[in-house]
């Protein structure tokens, strides 16, 4: 049987030299991702006491969500997702996670620290933040346009999107495109198949 891979290269070389073997594997193999908008400035407090900005987050891919420590519905299946996600690329120091706490007022660090103890938080870039409500609403609501609001009806108190963003290096939310050619712009931490999709962007980003 013809190995028609090498068969294909071999024609390229052919064809253009082999200047452009890289270019069009590249071409072939990396898919093209939309850039959804640029992450505003922030400065939050994380589990260690330690006040992170988009700074730490420089030069990394990194994952996105807002959540709450006590929430009783999405919350913890969205964190166990999540803990794949870290072992996926456990070891890489330029990825990254950032889970911010839209009930600052009880998630302080100690707990944020409890909380990710709790589920195995292992990677040092892997922060969870707290500080001013307002603020971390407006990042979510406007920033991100993952939403986020207080609803004393709902179970936990709060509604709240499960859905993850994808932070490139340069602080730009990423996602791949869909079969009609709109970018999906989040992926949904539920959904298995949708984190298998994170999964692989996250490594076409790295």
């Amino acid at each position: 049987m013809k190995n028609y891979s090498y068969v294909g290269i071999s024609l390229v070389i052919l064809i253009f030299g082999t200047w452009a073997v890289p270019k069009i594997i590249a071409q072939f193999s990396t898919p093209t991702m939309a850039e959804i908008g640029k992450v505003p400035n922030f400065s939050f407090t994380n589990q260690d006491g330690k006040t992170i900005t988009n700074e730490d987050y420089k030069g990394k891919v990194y994952v996105v969500e807002f959540f709450f420590t006590t929430c009783p519905t999405i919350c913890p299946k969205m964190n166990e997702n999540m803990i794949k996600i870290q072992d996926e690329f456990y070891g890489n120091p330029n990825f990254g996670i950032a889970s911010f706490s839209i009930y600052p007022e009880h998630d302080t660090p100690e707990v944020l620290k409890a909380y990710a103890d709790k589920y195995g938080v292992a990677i040092p870039n892997w922060h969870m933040l707290t500080g001013e409500r307002e603020a971390i609403f407006e990042l979510a609501n406007k920033g991100f346009n993952l939403y986020v609001a207080e609803n004393d009806e709902m179970d936990g108190n709060f509604e709240h999107s499960g859905y993850f963003a994808l932070v490139d290096q340069e602080g730009v939310i990423r996602s791949r495109y869909d079969d009609f050619g709109n970018p999906i712009a989040f992926y949904n931490g539920l959904d298995k198949s949708d984190l298998e999709k994170l999964r692989k962007d996250i490594k076409n980003l790295l």
